[in-house]
């Protein structure tokens, strides 16, 4: 429940926040104004001996987030990937923070599988190993499963775990609330926003019934994908707080020295993990949303395992149009255009000046393109592009937040593999095929007839809103006569050309 009583856990926070030195930190980050300092020192410095000590060889943010718990560890690994949020300083701090805790006993996560799966652990898994992974909300098992003798990876959910989220979440509210209150230029930042994404994002990893059927999506989308692999779901051991997949040995992404000793090309992996991030992304429209090098290992064979679909993006085909249009403009370095696709989505407002705007992103691009190959980014060109998009008028998108988040981590994962890498020469060919398949007369083709097939559908309706309109139209009932004519006749003669166009297409295939 959402509060007074969150107070307390808000002056925990305060407290634990003061003690490792990591208030100034995070207040300094999102610029707070002096009344928010105000009210957040007077939450934590007269309780500093209620807060959590935490570990003193961790910078403060870290080191308190680590105290606090495994919500607040999310909560950081989340904010470190928002430098548009928190700031370039503490974003990186939070990038230190270890996907690693201390685990639960091997008796206990037994326990969980037993419960969820109806049926003693000994008749599934003839072994069950300790933990070999804990993170903030699971950890991982390697067992072997009677029936076959193939192992398996076996994620748990912590025991207890939804309702230590569900009351750290109903914390961070009031606190979005009373920043909210107390910093109204911090309103620009949507700190309601930030806490709803987390909210929705926990939700989703606290179900691994959701994780397993995105990893059963993802797997379908990328099956054909040389040169990638996932591990395949073993459904009939798999529930809401167990997930099992078979098990896939590999060589760490981030581990050079171990990738180099047995024969891997790095280069050719830093290329491949930037061009299936695109086409997944493009193409698909759906995309991991978490390729760090803890959830990229390298098999024997080269080919690249992704795990852990806690966390995948989504977006629609329009979207996928547009930001295809714009990666493709820079490429190009036709600001003009870019400035034109902004406009034609709507994601600046259109009282704006589109030549001004396109003068604009050429002082984003130009810099970025001028520099030697292994210092262009094209996160940076993203997070350069949001500052100016934000000073025309242009709001918040979510759903291109997550896209630029994630393309920041996949470029680092990439240029730790190879750093003289040319991030626009490998995007290039991907981003243009896309815009050949989505753009130009075989996809208008394509999305005319999609239209004709909902317009088809309504054609066993025709009869029926032709009577109606008919018999409204000789009770000379002149507002239903302008209906008959404005909406009820197009519908119908659309539907009917709709059908048609249906016919011609299957008569022409």
């Amino acid at each position: 429940m959402r509060g007074p009583h969150n107070i307390i856990r808000l002056i925990r926070t305060g407290a634990t926040l003061e003690r490792t030195g990591a208030m100034n930190v995070v207040l300094d980050a999102f610029e707070a104004p002096r009344a928010l300092r105000i009210v957040a020192h007077a939450l934590g410095k007269p309780f500093q001996f209620l807060g959590y000590k935490g570990d003193p060889k961790m910078p403060p943010a870290t080191r308190a987030l680590t105290a606090l718990g495994p919500a607040y560890i999310k909560f950081g690994q989340i904010l470190s990937t928002r430098p548009d949020v928190v700031g370039e300083e503490l974003a990186a701090q939070l990038r230190v923070l270890q996907d690693k805790l201390p685990p639960f006993s091997r008796g206990e996560a037994m326990a969980e599988v037993q419960k969820e799966l109806g049926q003693p652990v000994e008749s599934v898994f003839e072994e069950f190993s300790d933990p070999i992974a804990a993170a903030s909300i699971a950890q991982v098992h390697k067992a072997r499963l009677v029936s076959t003798g193939e192992y398996v990876a076996v994620k748990v959910l912590r025991p207890g775990i939804e309702r230590a989220f569900k009351k750290d979440v109903d914390a961070y509210y009031l606190a979005a609330r009373i920043i909210e209150l107390f910093a109204p230029g911090a309103r620009r930042l949507r700190p309601m926003d930030v806490i709803e994404h987390f909210d929705g994002v926990v939700r989703g990893e606290l179900d691994l019934r959701l994780e397993s059927a995105a990893a059963s999506e993802y797997a379908a989308n990328t099956k054909d994908d040389a040169g990638f692999w996932l591990p395949p779901i073993v459904w009939s051991l798999s529930a809401r707080r167990v997930m099992t997949l078979s098990w896939a040995d590999g060589i760490p992404l981030g581990d050079n020295a171990a990738l180099d000793a047995a024969g891997h090309n790095r280069r050719d992996l830093a290329e491949r993990v930037l061009r299936l991030f695109l086409l997944h992304a493009l193409r698909d429209g759906f995309f991991h949303a978490d390729m760090h090098q803890g959830n990229l290992k390298v098999a024997a064979n080269g080919d690249i395992i992704a795990y852990d679909y806690g966390i995948m993006g989504h977006i629609d085909e329009y979207t996928r149009r547009v930001y295809a249009e714009i990666l493709f403009g820079f490429i190009r370095r036709d600001y003009k255009r870019v400035a034109e696709v902004h406009f034609e989505a709507g994601y600046v407002p259109a009282n704006q000046d589109v030549d001004e705007f396109a003068r604009a992103l050429r002082a984003v691009g130009e810099p970025i393109f001028g520099m030697d190959a292994s210092h262009i980014s094209m996160g940076r060109l993203l997070n350069y592009l949001f500052e100016v998009t934000e000073r025309f008028g242009m709001e918040t998108r979510t759903e291109l937040i997550l896209l630029q988040r994630t393309m920041v981590v996949v470029e680092g994962v990439a240029r730790s593999l190879d750093p003289r890498m040319n991030i626009w020469e490998v995007a290039r060919p991907v981003v243009e095929d896309y815009i050949k398949q989505s753009i130009g007369p075989r996809a208008a083709l394509k999305d005319l007839g999609k239209t004709a097939r909902v317009l088809a559908r309504f054609g066993p309706r025709l009869p029926g809103l032709v009577e109606n309109a008919l018999i409204a139209q000789t009770q000379n009932d002149q507002p239903q006569k302008s209906a008959f004519w404005s909406t009820v006749l197009p519908a119908a003669v659309g539907a009917a050309a709709g059908a048609a166009l249906v016919l011609l297409l299957n008569a022409l295939s």
